[in-house]
């Protein structure tokens, strides 16, 4: 069986507590009677204020945090939200965003999502007006459009392209593949089949001990943080919502934690709401926001 690396056990173990933190803050102010709350993941203050504003004049939970996640995209937090950042390794960025709603537990979402800038609105669009959970790529591009967002947009910007063109000078590196030749060049990539591979800065496998070792060097700050944000209102309703353009250099096509409810959010009206945000790939394996949010409950 192969080992645990310490380090994602560690992982775990961090964004759990913290958002056990949040939880228990959610259950507290709903006894207090103190609302509206709003919580969000890093010093996003403007997000954090359109969101308030919103629910103190009334709005339900899930209208205010879609306020409050759509200024994030607009001001371009830390240019991991919203358009303008985070190339792919084509060049082009991509939205991925979600919003649920802790008393019907609906949830909205949309991925890799091309063409359109408002992606927590577009999540709204996916809950509002169909049965679907989530759309991907140019359909939830066609559908948000459809539906009355601007678009087809160019959703790259100057600031983008140039580190595009940097990472592409020095020969796409680093990036996400693994185990394909050539190993530090630009593709086209082809598989490489090895009994032990070593991936530079990110795994190494070995088939003789069946031990792996996780170390990122392609995930840190300001090159793929998402908001998540958790939002009780007036009536004491809980919803969150969660809006980022991904990983950087990612493979076209790359989903990560934030469009995947219980990995980058979770709300229940009975417990509390849950936001979390970091190596998207390993959250989505661990979903510690549904995890921290049932433990809770029990």
């Amino acid at each position: 069986m192969a080992e645990r690396d310490p380090s994602t056990s560690a992982f775990v173990v961090l964004f759990s507590s913290l958002l056990l933190l949040t939880v228990v803050v959610g259950e507290e102010v709903g006894k207090s009677g103190r609302f509206p709350l709003v919580v969000s993941t890093w010093p996003f203050v403007e997000a954090v204020r359109a969101a308030w504003r919103a629910a103190d004049n009334g709005l339900s939970s899930i209208d205010a945090v879609v306020e409050g996640c759509s200024a994030c995209e607009e001001l371009r937090c830390d240019g991991t939200v919203g358009p303008g950042g985070s190339p792919d390794e084509h060049g082009e960025t991509t939205i991925d965003a979600l919003v649920m709603d802790g008393v019907t537990m609906e949830v909205g979402a949309v991925a890799a999502m091309r063409y359109v800038k408002d992606g927590i609105r577009a999540a709204r669009l996916v809950m509002k007006y169909s049965r679907h959970t989530l759309l991907v790529g140019e359909w939830a591009s066609a559908f948000a459009i459809s539906m009355g967002l601007p678009g087809p947009v160019n959703l790259s910007s100057s600031e983008s392209i140039k580190k595009w063109s940097d990472w592409k000078e020095n020969y796409c590196q680093p990036n996400f593949r693994k185990n394909v030749i050539p190993e530090n060049d630009c593709g086209p990539y082809k598989p490489k089949h090895d009994t032990e591979v070593a991936i530079k800065g990110t795994l190494t496998e070995s088939c003789e001990t069946g031990k792996i070792e996780y170390r990122s060097s392609l995930i840190g700050h300001h090159n793929h943080d998402t908001i998540s944000m958790i939002v009780i209102d007036k009536t004491g309703r809980i919803a969150v919502g969660t809006s980022t353009n991904g990983a950087t250099y990612k493979i076209p096509g790359r989903v990560g934690d934030g469009p995947i409810a219980g990995s980058s959010a979770y709300a229940d009206d009975e417990v509390g709401g849950c936001g979390a945000t970091g190596d998207g790939d390993i959250m989505m394996r661990f979903l510690p926001c549904f995890l921290v949010t049932k433990l809770w409950r029990v």
